[in-house]
């Protein structure tokens, strides 16, 4: 089975393998109609649970040819313009490049003895990112799996930085709009249900630096240590950018640290004309970016970034068998010291071929287009009188709900809004979102493609109005 190693032998059969591959993918992105096919987990499940893995197929166009029936085929596939669920965008080719290299090198990117240049480039990299987001000569950071993982090692951080040992007493403060993560951090590092506080949110779902205020000061008179206060860049449902210059002001009055959540927004920094919706992000203490998102990068690609690389030393554990304590003294760049992770994709050079052929005001370009594409959405919906939307968007994101003309409960509105996404997604044609706003089902566009149209939109809005009249329809006909 050596004939499957790559090695400098198998050179030529990989080159025919992967332009294979490619070829194969290619031809399914050039003939996709539909983000989905609609096909349901029954339908699927007994063909993935057909395959024998115990007996192999012998050769890599067979394996394509049945990867084409249990994956390719029904894929969802966010390059179609119709494809508005969650945060996932279309990727940019410099960076499937990038990734094509890095699988095929396999760097880890722990030790400076498994990577040489990737480390050289990661570490350029963050130095970029620090330096458009503002955070001074002493900022450092490193690459991760996504925000999940960079919320926690930031909240690590912030728990090792703050003046006391007792877990009890420490608060994190983040608004009832942040990532969950927060809440799950909060629990994997220790900290007590009541840690994490909730702010309200104005009627544009951005934290109420008034009420911040006043939970600090509760905080202070109950003899409790405020640990860190979380600000979103780019809220998950509605893309709200928190206050960052007055919860700046907060954090250095009451000694907390600042972590700001740019795991969406991140695409500001790149951002020819919204680059000041991020005013304020300079002064934070630990920034999560994730590239994946509004940067167009494969996952995974993120960073978590601090403004004093001294701190990470909260992350460093030496080991004699990867990196001694004298690797420090004979300044060898090992990316363990800094990282939750010990192996560790060279995900960087996705990104490092993407500015190096497009430019960061390339990228900040296809973000704009779809911050734009979401503003022109907003006043459709505004105009429709079958829609209610709820916030202006600031990013790419709007949340909006089927109201019909005929009254009925706010229940039976809720299931008209389930069964239309649910149905949408069934029919393939299109793929929507789904949140919760006071209780209420609301669907959701996220809007990450800057191939879809104004005129995608309208149609999607036309197929979920159809469903949701149809099932008012025939729910109508059952009670009667």
């Amino acid at each position: 089975m050596r004939s499957h190693l790559l090695n400098d032998a198998t050179a030529e059969q990989y080159r025919r393998s992967v332009t294979e591959g490619v070829e194969r993918v290619a031809s399914r992105l050039a003939s996709t109609r539909r983000p989905f096919t609609g096909v349901t987990p029954d339908e699927l499940a007994p063909l993935v649970s057909a395959v024998d893995l115990d007996r192999p197929l012998g050769d890599a166009s067979a394996a394509l040819d049945e990867l084409e029936q249990v994956y390719l085929r029904d894929a969802v596939y966010f390059h179609h313009p119709r494809y508005l669920g969650h945060l996932n965008c279309p990727v940019v080719i410099p960076a499937v490049l990038g990734e094509a290299v890095l699988s095929a090198v396999n760097s880890s990117l722990d030790t400076w003895d498994q990577s040489a240049g990737g480390t050289l480039i990661e570490r350029k990299l963050i130095d970029w990112t620090t330096g458009r987001i503002g955070l001074g000569p002493a900022a450092d950071g490193v690459f991760t799996s996504g925000g999940t993982q960079s919320n926690l090692q930031a909240l690590l951080l912030a728990r090792e930085e703050a003046k006391t040992d007792d877990l009890a007493k420490l608060r994190v403060f983040s608004s009832e709009c942040s990532h969950f993560s927060v809440q799950k951090s909060a629990k994997l590092l220790g900290l007590p249900p009541q840690s994490v506080i909730a702010i309200p949110t104005d009627r544009d779902k951005r934290m109420q630096s008034v009420a911040l205020a006043a939970e600090l000061e509760l905080c202070a008179a109950q003899g409790l240590t405020p640990m860190a206060i979380v600000a979103t860049a780019g809220t998950t449902d509605f893309g709200s950018i928190d206050p960052l210059p007055e919860i700046a002001e907060l954090a250095a009055q009451y000694g907390a640290w600042m972590h700001v959540d740019a795991a969406y927004g991140c695409g500001l920094l790149a951002s020819p004309t919204r680059r000041h919706l991020l005013d304020g992000i300079e002064r934070a203490d630990s920034v999560t970016v994730d590239y994946h998102k509004s940067f167009f990068q494969p996952v995974s690609s993120s960073a978590v970034l601090v403004r004093d690389g001294a701190t990470l030393r909260h992350a460093t554990y030496h080991a004699d068998y990867l990196n001694p304590r004298r690797t420090v003294e004979e300044r060898i760049p090992n990316q363990v010291d800094k990282s939750l992770q010990t192996t560790r994709r060279f995900d960087a050079l996705k990104l490092w071929m993407t500015l190096r052929v497009m430019g960061a005001d390339g990228v900040g370009e296809l973000f704009d287009e779809v911050c734009d594409l979401a503003s022109a959405g907003w006043d459709v919906l505004a105009a429709d009188p079958r829609y209610d939307v709820v916030v202006q968007p600031s990013l790419s994101t709007l949340v909006f709900r089927y109201i019909p003309a005929a009254v009925t409960s706010p229940a039976e509105i809720d299931r008209a809004n389930l069964h239309a996404r649910k149905a949408l997604f069934a029919s393939g044609e299109a793929v929507v979102a789904g949140t919760k706003v006071d209780g209420r089902q609301y669907l959701k566009f996220t809007l990450l493609n800057p191939e879809t149209t104004v005129h995608d939109i309208t149609a999607v809005l036309d197929l979920i109005a159809g469903h949701a009249e149809q099932y008012l329809g025939e729910n109508l006909v059952h009670a009667s």
